[in-house]
């Protein structure tokens, strides 16, 4: 009688997958990010938010308690409502940079993540035209899903609670991929031919809002390689829910690829945190057996193995779920609303509970640089004492002098300076905060004096102020050698028309000599 065959060992069942190294890196991240967006934001609140800044947030406030009801709050979602002034504003966006700091240091994670969401949502809630930026709203969208991943506790550690790998992790990876594949959506179906053509870096690197010196020698590269570059663009952001999603092996490289392509992109533009923002959303991707130095021997236990044996009542998975479930749908028809038939009017309750949600900006539509502008116009505010002599107001980071070369500033913002970009495209009419900033210089006022590079009426306010359109241009490498100018320019005529303030408001009348001094 034979003996019997061996049955050969099954091959070893490949562990879960864990998240520890990427929630407590995405943690960190979103520290930094919150403190660049509380930090720099700081500084400008007087200008675009006072009681004489550019949009003032408290009368708005104050007529909605009057006449909006109950339903106030919902419609603006802000702590504002417990003080409505603006010290209160400032205490807010203080408390902000404190919970920042929380985060990055790990102190209370969960607390510290949902007070940062709370109080950049008080700002953002009143903040109009100067706070609606895709990238605050991402941010309240990444930093709504970090208090559901933060550990609790005080101190908690690395690997205090496990966290979810099919949960808010996987919430996360949505969001990603929603950033990147309503993008290349956006730029296929807009209308824009540039993408399509692949043309649209030939005309990106000069005309984006706030360019850096880099984004002059990549507009100078070979056509042929822009024309590639732009086609892989489109390429990298349409192939993202195969590849965020894709074989597990294969993520970490995705991870560095994403984190690669998103520093390329902030080296040659100023777009706020918005590549930060995303580089976090990367770090989800990566599990911990892939992080480098992080592979344990074979049968080694996990440091978190305890966090995991405590496990979680069959209740709670099932609501657990059920939350992650409804969160999902909700962000997955939010990015695609734009490209559904009748803008998603079909899907009925999931329809209605986004109309709901939208002040709260946790489920929301992005679309990066879908449109691409073809000649750069740039708005020269100029003042004179006189009606016949007139000198330009110098802004710190867009394009003004021509021999100015263009600066980093992100992640920090300066919104003015972004907000003239979008005035530029726009007629006069269309900006009524653009009134505000005329009126602001003639009075002189400080905080919105303070928004601005150069004051070239430090002792006096003028008389009448304009603004004068020109059209930007990089110069070529030999004008740049020749002169030394990143610019050259052409003035396409008056943006607004010369304005004084009324009689009874102006100031004293000059003492003598100070037109020609």
């Amino acid at each position: 009688m034979p003996p019997p065959r061996a049955t050969p060992p099954s091959p070893p069942r490949r562990p879960p997958p864990e998240f520890f190294h990427a929630r407590w890196w995405f943690s960190r991240l979103l520290g930094i990010v919150y403190l660049a967006a509380f930090g720099a934001l700081l500084p400008q609140l007087a200008g675009l938010l006072g009681p004489s800044g550019l949009e003032p947030a408290i009368p708005p406030l104050r007529v909605l308690g009057r006449h909006g009801g109950p339903l106030a709050l919902l419609a603006m979602p802000s702590l504002l409502w417990l003080d409505p002034d603006f010290v209160f504003l400032a205490t807010l966006c203080a408390g902000g940079v404190a919970a920042a700091l929380l985060l990055l240091s790990n102190t209370a994670p969960r607390l510290a993540a949902a007070a940062c969401w709370c109080l950049y949502l008080s700002v953002v809630a009143v903040g109009r035209d100067f706070f609606a930026y895709q990238w605050d709203a991402l941010l309240l969208e990444a930093g709504f899903l970090a208090v559901f991943l933060a550990p609790g506790g005080l101190l908690p550690g690395k690997y205090r609670h496990a966290p979810s790998s099919w949960a808010f992790v996987g919430l996360g990876r949505l969001l990603l991929v929603k950033l990147l594949l309503g993008s290349a959506l956006g730029k296929l179906l807009n209308g824009d031919p540039a993408w399509r053509e692949g043309t649209a870096l030939n005309f990106f690197f000069e005309t984006q809002p706030l360019p850096t010196a880099l984004a002059w020698w990549a507009h100078h590269l070979p056509s042929a390689a822009l024309h590639a570059a732009t086609r892989l663009t489109v390429l990298v952001e349409l192939l993202a829910p195969l590849l965020i999603f894709g074989p597990r092996r294969l993520r970490p490289w995705v991870a560095g690829g994403y984190l690669l392509w998103f520093a390329l992109v902030s080296l040659t533009g100023n777009h706020a945190f918005l590549p930060l923002l995303a580089m976090a959303l990367c770090l989800l991707l990566v599990e911990d057996a892939a992080w480098p130095g992080r592979r344990r021997k074979p049968g080694a236990p996990h440091p978190a193995a305890a966090a995991r044996a405590r496990g979680k009542p069959w209740w709670r998975l099932v609501a657990h779920g059920a939350v992650v479930a409804v969160m999902a749908l909700l962000s997955l028809t939010a990015g695609l609303r734009p490209f559904l038939p009748g803008g998603g009017k079909a899907l009925g309750p999931v329809d209605a509970l986004l109309t709901v949600t939208a002040p709260f900006r946790v489920f929301n539509r992005y679309g990066m640089f879908t449109t691409i502008t073809r000649r750069r116009r740039e708005i020269v505010i100029e003042g004179s004492l006189d009606g016949d002599h007139w000198t330009p107001y110098e802004f710190r980071w867009k394009p003004g002098v021509v021999f100015r070369a263009p600066g980093f500033v992100a992640p920090f913002q300066p919104r003015l300076d972004w907000q003239m970009w979008f005035a530029a495209l726009t007629p006069y009419a269309d900006d009524p905060w653009f009134d505000r900033l005329l009126d602001r210089l003639l009075t002189g006022d400080p905080a919105v004096l303070n928004l601005l590079g150069r004051n070239p009426f430090p002792l006096w306010p003028p008389r009448e102020v304009r603004a004068v359109l020109y059209e930007y241009h990089f110069t070529s490498p030999e004008e740049r050698r020749r002169t030394g100018n990143w610019w050259w320019r052409k003035r396409v005529g008056l943006y607004a028309p010369p304005r004084s303030l009324p009689p009874d408001e102006q100031p004293p009348a000059l003492p003598p000599g100070v037109i020609r001094t």
